[in-house]
């Protein structure tokens, strides 16, 4: 299935107009922080393009936040990129960063990380700026769906060292990829992007849990679809595609269709949800300043379900036609030509 497959959003959403200022800052910040360490790495990560990713799901962040938001946004990126499953002791090396990058919110601001390597450095410092202002209550969300995001992966790189990649069935991998998306924690960070919290007694409502484990689920079958070649090539089962493909004992084709049909019912639902927001702030009675924070907060899922489609369509990352380093990097089992996990 290509990577230009569309898909119907019934909404649109703006790019911030600050998206080259922040690219150029963006990219001078990865290079000064060792996160790319070659030139093939660079190109590699340019080719990516998270600037426009980072614009299009944060379109309302001032010019210096968007910078802030595009480095944290580069890291999750990065450190999937790390994964070589087909070493034991990397998948020492994974856990032992990931736990790292796990206590960092949890740690009193600028605090020196104890595992030391590029990115828990670039995380720690990250951290300091993505936090500033933000209460406790917002700070310790976003740190638990950033903790689940990491526990996911680790939990990805442990079946694949142990053989066992392809070995959920489709219920078990839906709620598996709806971790390993990391949609909640990037839906918190469009609070941070606008400067405001959801009401928190909007947050813990029930609709609002639905509603943004659909949009996880929207975003992460979409990506499965678009990466699907790329991931193909690199021998990858954590695809809904190949998740499909080996359960149900059907063709390729088939399963992407399959996998297309399940993204629509998965938006549908989401959408029927949202339009049922206005009585969700009734039932709580909110005023009007609360509501107008709860909008913003669909406003940041929006964002992000329709910014990282848009994005998809055309990043290098979802590329299937790959030559030299970086093709030699994934065929190995490697998303990387440079390691960021060392020192």
């Amino acid at each position: 299935m290509p990577q230009d497959v569309r898909f119907d959003l019934p909404f649109d959403t703006p790019v911030s107009p600050h998206l080259e200022y922040a690219r150029e800052r963006h990219l001078r910040w990865v290079r000064e922080m060792g996160l790319v360490r070659s030139r093939a790495g660079f190109e590699e990560y340019r080719s990516w393009d998270l600037a426009q990713a980072a614009a299009r799901t944060y379109p309302y962040a001032s010019a210096e936040d968007l910078v802030v938001l595009m480095n944290w946004f580069s890291l999750a990126f990065l450190f999937d990129d790390q994964f070589d499953a087909g070493r034991l002791d990397r998948a020492d090396r994974v856990a032992e960063v990931a736990r790292e990058l796990i206590v960092t919110p949890l740690r009193p601001a600028g605090s020196r990380p104890r595992v030391v390597c590029p990115i828990t450095v670039a995380w720690a410092q990250v951290w300091e700026s993505l936090s500033d202002g933000m209460s406790l209550t917002w700070q310790s969300r976003f740190a638990a769906s950033w903790g689940r995001f990491l526990v996911a992966h680790c939990e990805e790189v442990d079946l694949a060292a142990q053989g066992r990649a392809g070995s959920l069935d489709l219920p078990a991998y839906a709620a598996f990829r709806r971790r390993t998306v990391g949609i909640h924690h990037s839906i918190d960070a469009g609070e941070r992007s606008r400067r405001f919290e959801v009401p928190p007694q909007a947050m813990a409502h029930p609709l609002m849990e639905r509603m943004r484990d659909l949009a996880a689920d929207t975003i992460g079958f979409m990506n499965d679809i678009h990466s699907f070649e790329r991931e193909r090539r690199r021998g990858d089962g954590h695809n809904l595609i190949a998740v499909l493909h080996r359960e149900r004992g059907c063709s390729w084709e088939t399963a992407a269709a399959e996998a297309y049909r399940l993204t629509g019912e998965c938006l549908a639902e989401y959408l029927e949800l949202e339009a049922r927001v206005p009585r969700m702030c009734d039932e709580l009675g909110l005023d009007a300043q609360e509501r107008a924070r709860v909008r913003m907060g669909v406003e940041a899922i929006q964002h992000w379900i329709n910014g990282n489609y848009e994005w998809a369509l055309t990043t290098g990352r979802y590329a299937a036609a790959k030559e030299g380093p970086v093709a030699t990097a994934e065929l190995a089992g490697r998303g990387s030509v440079d390691d960021l996990l060392t020192v």
